[in-house]
């Protein structure tokens, strides 16, 4: 984790049929996130979002800005 805070995170990764519930736990605040994720998504991919989950839910990471819509004339 370059440039994040080093935390000690618990992953809880359970199978629901087609689906994957991933639970992210920080371990200093006790603060859980879930996600689902379909079964085949790569391991790697859903820790990586249940964490980018975690941080912003801890505001270690800022949220990414809405797309503008429309135009101004």
């Amino acid at each position: 984790m370059t440039g994040r805070l080093q935390r000690e995170v618990i992953f809880e990764i359970a199978r629901l049929g087609d689906l994957q519930r991933v639970a992210a736990i920080d371990v200093a605040t006790g603060t859980e996130v879930v996600i689902q994720a379909p079964a085949n998504a790569a391991l790697v991919d859903v820790r990586a979002l249940a964490l980018r989950k975690l941080e912003r839910v801890l505001g270690e990471v800022e949220p990414a800005p809405a797309p503008a819509r429309g135009k101004l004339i």
